[in-house]
């Protein structure tokens, strides 16, 4: 049976993992991101075979140029016009395709999860990233970038971005944002995963924090549902891994900011895979750029 290697390059941690056509993963590695994300890349493909796989797919932060092959991931100052594409393919000796890590976990829930034909992927971590399905296609859009949610501004007078804006909704919601608020209130915890459990036990600053991440995480969903007229919501990642905290004041954002009829139908649902749909995503990449069909 063919197989592919999937690779997932996240803000804080780069996974991959052997994928076979009928969906099962053969092997798993995660490492942390580290001072040297190169090094980290070659360190993380060299726990793999080459031998017998068909190709490799990869989701990566962004943004990117799918074209060229490079990526400028906004929480990796290390990569700039990184030509991922191409150390990966030397690194391997395979043929690589590329898309961003929240397209790729969107196309993963549509290949593997319970996903509607049209939808949006978000993912919540260190960054904020999205992903769009739209008639059961993927759509990357002309660069490669579309459904980049998380650089949506929503406070032209708010926190400037890491990318150069103003007031995105990645300067609010992702983890480090809501953990730097949460600080600035007087919370004295150390990560996103300890905030989290803070909201969980009650804690008022905590849970402020997370309802005003909500928000701003709400009103970039109900920006790109109006734009492209979608109703179904995957969230993963990370900080999505809190649950209700970040849910429950999520979906009471949602209901509040619709105005228009079809708004009120959005639904949003925590990703079925786990931290695998990027990879089952980039798998599903892969698999299509060798021309087989899943």
């Amino acid at each position: 049976m063919s197989a592919v290697l999937a690779v997932d390059i996240g803000g804080t941690t780069f996974a991959a993992a052997t994928v076979r056509a009928d969906r099962s993963i053969a092997a798993r590695a995660e490492v942390p991101l580290g001072a040297d994300p190169s090094a980290t890349l070659a360190n993380l493909i060299d726990r793999f075979d080459p031998h017998g796989l068909i190709g490799v797919g990869i989701g990566s932060a962004g943004p990117l140029d799918a074209a060229a092959g490079t990526v400028s991931p906004v929480n990796i100052g290390a990569w700039r016009n990184y030509p991922l594409t191409s150390v990966v393919g030397e690194l391997t000796g395979l043929p690589v395709g590329l898309a961003g890590d929240a397209q790729c976990m969107a196309l993963g829930e549509y290949w593997h999860g319970a996903a509607a034909p049209s939808m949006l992927g978000v993912v919540v971590s260190t960054g904020i990233g999205g992903g769009l399905v739209l008639d059961g296609e993927p759509y990357f859009g002309r660069s490669g970038n579309a459904g980049h949610i998380g650089h949506i501004s929503i406070d032209p007078a708010g926190p400037l971005c890491r990318c150069g804006a103003t007031g995105c909704v990645e300067t609010i919601a992702s983890g480090p944002s809501m953990t730097a608020f949460a600080r600035s209130h007087g919370w004295t915890g150390p990560d996103a995963k300890a905030l989290s459990a803070a909201a969980s036990a009650g804690h008022p600053v905590a849970r402020l924090a997370f309802a005003r991440g909500a928000a701003a995480l709400a009103t970039a969903i109900r920006t790109t549902a109006a734009l492209v007229d979608i109703d179904t919501v995957v969230v993963g990642g990370g900080v999505a891994a809190a649950g209700e905290v970040l849910f429950g004041p999520l979906r009471r954002a949602l209901a509040e900011q619709a105005g228009l009829g079809f708004l009120r139908h959005v639904t949003v649902t925590p990703t079925t895979l786990d931290r695998d749909a990027g990879l089952y995503g980039a798998a599903a990449l892969a698999f299509a750029l060798a021309g087989v069909p899943v």
